[in-house]
């Protein structure tokens, strides 16, 4: 039997307006799995990341100067904690630094970036800085991560809302604090095949549930070129999966599709991953998005165009509730409440304390 789950989303900053929408899940073993994780998540009551949630609407609430607001929050918080010759941030982060005409400041998102990998360290191996800081400097190493994604997406969805409409391409991330990993099945780890990079519009993706880039993101990030001692220590390959899940809300990008500039790319990265020593046919690897479900786009929103869609949730990207037949799970709080980055920090404590032993 198809299992369903339902999304009740509201207005961050009217919570009496609300709208929901139905996920029907892939009657797959990684669908299964997923659905599995996802009940025993709500169960768990597990607390919803909601600051990093709705990502490429180009007219969030959230807007760059509030995220560049909170980004000099999460610096100010690392830089009081530690001492300066210890670790300083000395970047300052504002829509005129953060913005290179209508592009993202790339140097300045890839030291950010590059901030937080230093201080948080990795899975296997958390940083001594990270195992020394007090809860409120370990809640912000988190958010420099959260917030230089969020803010390089909204500027380029805000770059395609003025030069192409059509290519604005928002997503949705839905993660909790907490959440347990499970080891991904070796038997369904994937090969390379140029169609498992495809985005549909409305389809649910698993969610990279660690830290780390994929080959295929050193591959965009890098250009193309060829991999050294450094970018091979940013890899990872997907070994867990989680009840978490990622929502594209965007239009279709499939190989040998309408834009011919996917199916150049998948082809380059093959031909990448072959001259860098990576065998395609290696499931080791775990290569693309792992498909999980398809929102029903049609009976949720009484319409298919991508734009009205949009519209539709423009004004409410908060998550209220997850809804299944086993279990229902409530998240009645927001990003624009006062206390709410209090609220995380209370229940990312025992994790926090756990990493602090070593």
């Amino acid at each position: 039997m198809t299992q369903s789950v339902k999304i009740v989303l509201r207005n961050p900053l009217r919570k009496s307006d609300t709208l929901d929408y139905t996920i029907k899940v892939n009657d797959s073993y990684i669908g299964r799995l997923w659905y599995d994780a996802l009940v025993d998540l709500l169960r768990r009551n597990n607390y919803l990341e909601k600051n990093f949630c709705f990502l490429g609407f180009p007219d969030s609430a959230r807007d760059l100067e509030y995220i560049c607001s909170e980004l000099e929050w999460a610096k100010n918080k690392i830089n009081t904690f530690f001492d300066p010759s210890d670790y300083y941030i000395g970047q300052k982060f504002s829509p005129t630094t953060m913005r290179d005409g209508l592009d993202p400041n790339q140097a300045l998102m890839n030291v950010l970036h590059n901030h937080f990998e230093h201080l948080q360290g990795t899975v296997g191996g958390l940083s001594d800085w990270y195992k020394r800081a007090d809860y409120e400097t370990k809640f912000a190493i988190r958010q420099l991560n959260n917030l230089c994604h969020e803010a390089e997406s909204l500027m380029l969805s805000q770059r395609k809302k003025a030069e192409a409409p059509q290519w604005i391409r928002p997503s949705q991330i839905t993660t909790f604090l907490n959440a347990p990993r499970l080891e991904f099945p070796n038997t369904y780890k994937q090969t390379y095949a140029e169609h498992r990079y495809d985005r549909r519009f409305g389809y649910v993706y698993l969610h990279w549930a660690q830290i780390g880039k994929t080959l295929y993101e050193v591959y965009i990030d890098e250009n193309g070129a060829d991999i050294d001692q450094t970018t091979c220590d940013a890899i990872t390959h997907l070994k867990y999966y989680s009840g978490e899940f990622d929502i594209e809300w965007a239009r279709n990008v499939t190989f040998d599709g309408p834009y011919p500039w996917h199916t150049e790319r998948m082809k380059g990265f093959k031909d990448w991953l072959v001259r860098n020593g990576f065998d395609p046919m290696d499931r080791q690897y775990n290569f693309g998005y792992h498909e999980i479900g398809q929102v029903d786009i049609l009976n949720s929103f009484g319409t298919t165009e991508h734009e009205d869609v949009w519209a539709i949730m423009n004004n409410h990207l908060d998550i209220y509730r997850i809804e299944t037949p086993e279990v229902t799970a409530t998240y009645d709080y927001a990003w624009a409440d006062p206390d709410y980055y209090q609220q995380q920090i209370e229940r990312l404590k025992a994790g926090y304390d756990y990493s602090s032993r070593g």
